[in-house]
């Protein structure tokens, strides 16, 4: 195997391709359900599914009812089940089947896990309902009674049990665990005692009939499930050729992961229905570790771990994963949820700084705005902060201040948009000052190095304090997420505040939030002014204008897109993924826009500046964390400030000579 493949194989990268499949029924016609399954199986190997979860009962089919009695159907399915073993060895897959096996005269309602024509093992069901349109206890017997360990199937003994968890030989890190139907639905599902015990991938072969209303409910039940056991959950429902005497079935298949649903059937449909996605067993592994609850949750009795095959399947060198994966994490595609989230996100802005002011009695604070979109969003937090608190809008003293590189349609515009609130508006050039104090230090004002620009920065910083202390008031961060993370921010300059209200706000999320205040909380001028103010590139103004106030510095031109930073930021905090994954995620979600070369660049970038820069984030004022990522010091993000890079830089590279 090539160096790129071993970097990109499907095992390294912790995802594993599994279906959920609802194939077309005849009521107690073995034969044909078996000839369907095993055409699934077919189609499955197709798409390099490892794992196909089938619905419960399916070898017989669900609602035979008294037809359980016949042991010429129940042997049948041994029959069927035999035929559906050899399919596997000859496909590579491995899958989970339900049937009714008989044990010691008691009739169990199973699931069968195999791969590689070898059963690994089979749990019964624990909670038969027996209720309404449901009566299975007229022909099963619940798991929850003392059981044989194993049982003879096929001339072997076959682990038999509840307390079967299943390893893959050739992924430890991907545990399955079984319940099947009703257990889901019962107070204390036997997935979560599977999940304190290490299973991360939990399926559940059902027959859950339709009636109004009860799909959105198995849609929560199955979400919510993976969510409280920070696990995979698939979820595979009988389908329409079930019988129809009372009930219908409609082949609801579900494949969700720690509360997102990554992918959902159609219902109703009268052939075979099959969905498939990759899960991502090191991503739920971290969340684990991460969750101290789930630390703590002992596990009330051992259970026994069984190896199964899940197979290699034949992959390029570079394959797509088969899951939702956006672009820009932090900023949801759809428009609807979008604006809930800014609206939920700028309420928790305000609020964090109102409660600040009420705190320390202050009815002045002082911000400084260039025109550009850090400063206008915090300058509207301010406002409604104020508004919220019953105080004076103009005790919401707004400062420009004019440097080498400010030009006139970002001054104009924070001039007007500081006119349109109704907040009082200082203008302090610094031009003067700045070039005093480069006399002082002995700095040639020709020379545009870093000095240059952090003593413009810094110059800023001490007006705003200093207004601060001849009002009272406090000094209002501007810098967002993003900035932080990339440490592109002055130390003891705009790094510095006494309240950093966008401190939990990534860039890309920034625009958007200004953009739904342009529509949801102004109108008219202010609106107009917020809109522009959004089409504005994103520069610091720290370098002198060219011909025609030509920007000589693009924020974006010299650390790199916004989008691919962020993107980054998501994979290496949130989900703490090496960067041969980041970079596997980034070139299938940036296809079309980024080249390897042009993703190896800044992601070593993105690596370089965040642990080069952690010291500016070690000393960071107070903000609201307003999402899952954050980069407090105290209390999301504790990294040394002199923690070598040499790690992730070093994979970069072996990156960089693999691919480019």
């Amino acid at each position: 195997m090539s160096t790129s493949e071993s970097m990109f194989a499907r095992e390294e990268l912790g995802f594993v391709r599994v279906a959920s499949i609802s194939p077309s029924l005849h009521v107690a016609d073995v034969e044909y359900n078996v000839e369907q399954i095993t055409a699934a199986l077919e189609r499955a190997a197709t798409q390099d599914v490892q794992l196909a979860v089938f619905p419960e009962l399916c070898i017989t089919s669900y609602s035979c009812a008294d037809l359980f009695y016949q042991r010429h159907l129940l042997d049948a399915a041994l029959d069927g089940l035999e035929h559906i073993a050899q399919a596997t060895a000859m496909l590579y897959i491995s899958c989970v089947v339900g049937m009714p096996i008989l044990v010691d005269g008691r009739l169990y309602n199973c699931a069968v896990l195999m791969g590689e024509g070898r059963i690994a093992g089979i749990v019964p069901k624990t909670y038969l309902p027996s209720t309404g349109e449901f009566y299975e206890q007229r022909w099963f017997t619940s798991a929850d009674r003392a059981l044989p360990p194993t049982i003879e199937l096929g001339g072997r003994q076959v682990p038999f049990g509840t307390d079967l968890l299943f390893v893959a030989e050739e992924m430890p890190a991907c545990v399955v665990g079984i319940e099947i139907c009703e257990d889901l639905w019962a107070v204390t599902p036997p997935s979560g005692r599977l999940a304190i015990a290490g299973a991360n991938v939990l399926v559940n072969p059902s027959a859950s009939n339709e009636l109004l209303g009860k799909a959105d409910y198995r849609r929560d039940l199955v979400r919510q499930q993976s969510a409280r056991c920070l696990a995979a959950y698939i979820y595979a429902g009988v389908g329409v050729g079930e019988s129809t005497t009372d009930v219908v079935y409609s082949g609801h298949g579900l494949i969700a992961e720690n509360g997102a649903l990554l992918t959902e059937s159609e219902r109703f449909q009268m052939d075979t229905q099959m969905i498939v996605a990759d899960i991502d067993v090191q991503r739920l592994d971290h969340e684990r570790v991460k969750n101290s609850s789930f630390s703590q949750a002992e596990s009330a009795d051992p259970l026994r771990r069984l190896p199964f095959t899940l197979t290699r399947a034949f992959q390029p060198a570079a394959p797509l994963v088969n899951r939702p994966l956006p672009r820009t994490p932090f900023v949801p595609a759809d428009p609807t949820r979008r604006a809930e989230h800014c609206r939920e996100i700028f309420n928790i802005q305000t609020v964090g700084l109102s409660k600040r002011l009420s705190h320390v009695n202050a009815s002045h604070v002082v911000i400084g705005v260039s025109g550009g979109l850090d400063s206008t969003l915090a300058l509207l937090v301010c406002v409604r902060a104020f508004d919220r608190l019953g105080l004076d809008r103009r005790g919401i003293v707004a400062i420009t201040m004019p440097g080498f590189g400010t030009t006139s349609r970002t001054r104009t515009n924070a001039e007007r948009l500081a006119q349109d609130l109704g907040v009082t508006l200082r203008t302090i050039p610094i031009g003067e000052s700045v070039r005093l104090h480069f006399r002082d230090i002995g700095h040639d004002e020709n020379v545009h190095d870093v000095t240059y620009e952090n003593a413009q920065a810094r110059e800023r910083t001490q007006i705003l304090m200093d207004v601060a202390n001849q009002i009272g008031g406090l000094v209002v961060g501007t810098g967002d997420l993003s900035e932080a993370a990339l440490g592109w921010m002055t130390f003891n300059g705009d790094h510095m505040s006494m309240y950093h209200v966008n401190a939990g706000v990534p860039k890309t999320l920034v625009r958007y939030l200004v953009s739904w205040c342009a529509d949801e909380l102004f109108t008219g001028a202010t609106a107009n002014v917020l809109r522009d103010i959004i089409e504005t590139p994103i520069t610091p103004e720290l370098l002198p204008l060219g011909k025609g106030e030509q920007l000589e510095q693009k924020t974006e031109d010299a650390i790199g897109p916004y989008e691919l930073h962020d993107f980054f930021l998501f994979q290496v905090v949130r989900y703490q993924f090496a960067p041969a994954k980041v970079f596997f995620l980034a070139r299938q979600a940036f296809a079309g826009v980024y080249s390897d070369e042009v993703i190896l660049h800044w992601l070593g970038v993105f690596y370089r500046r965040f642990f080069a820069q952690q010291f500016k984030r070690s000393a960071m004022p107070d903000g609201p964390k307003v999402g899952s990522v954050a980069l407090s010091p105290r209390g999301d993000w504790r990294m040394p400030s002199d923690a070598a890079s040499t790690l992730w830089m070093a994979e970069v590279e072996r990156l960089r000579l693999a691919w480019t």
